[in-house]
């Protein structure tokens, strides 16, 4: 079974994805840190019911990875955007043995403490043009949503949009039941709704 876990906004820049997401939700975004073997770093914000957001984007500061790096990041350009959702998993093998190829192999990654493994395809380019989900499982009792300050903001609704949607609608239902989760047949895109302190926010 997968559950949903966060979201990420992807930027240019840090700065950029971080702006975006805080001048959408009214919020500021908590310090993150650096990700080794894909040389990103991010930015978060913690939301309710135990999900979070990323901001997230190439370091300048790191040197290039040897493999292409996870969320398409290599070929991001343009606005900053939400560009994609993670779900977690208790036995990440074995989820992936249950789906078709594309999906990607296990990296053991490691911020700090927080340790997980996530899978990631070898060009970085998830299933469905990106829109479905990466797929995470974090290793022992450590969760970034627990350390994160309450922000107040609950996402209601993720709306995931793409011409193949109904495909990938029925290749999940089997692994994942959210009702906040929607797909639609349409062009990619992906657009998450929130409710911050009764206000009604889409994040795109």
């Amino acid at each position: 079974m997968m559950e949903f876990d966060h979201i990420a906004v992807a930027g240019d820049t840090l700065a950029a994805a971080t702006q975006h997401a805080e001048l959408t939700l009214g919020l500021p975004l908590q310090q993150g840190g650096e990700h080794a073997v894909f040389h990103t770093h991010n930015t978060l914000l913690g939301l309710e019911d135990g999900l979070y957001l990323e901001a997230i984007a190439i370091n300048p500061d790191a040197p290039a990875p040897d493999r292409p790096r996870w969320f398409d990041l290599d070929r991001f350009s343009g606005a900053p955007r939400l560009t994609n959702w993670i779900c977690r998993c208790d036995d990440l093998d074995a989820t992936l043995a249950s789906l078709p190829e594309g999906f990607g192999q296990p990296v053991s990654l490691q911020r700090g403490d927080l340790r997980w493994r996530m899978a990631v395809p070898a060009d970085g380019v998830l299933p469905f043009d990106n829109c479905a989900p990466a797929l995470i499982e974090w290793e022992g009792e450590a969760h970034p949503a627990a350390r994160l300050g309450s922000s107040g903001a609950r996402l209601t609704c993720l709306t995931v949009s793409h011409p193949q949607a109904d495909a990938l609608a029925t290749l999940l239902a089997v692994h994942l039941h959210d009702e906040r989760i929607r797909f639609e047949t349409g062009p990619r895109r992906l657009e998450a709704e929130f409710d911050v302190a009764g206000n009604a926010r889409k994040l795109t």
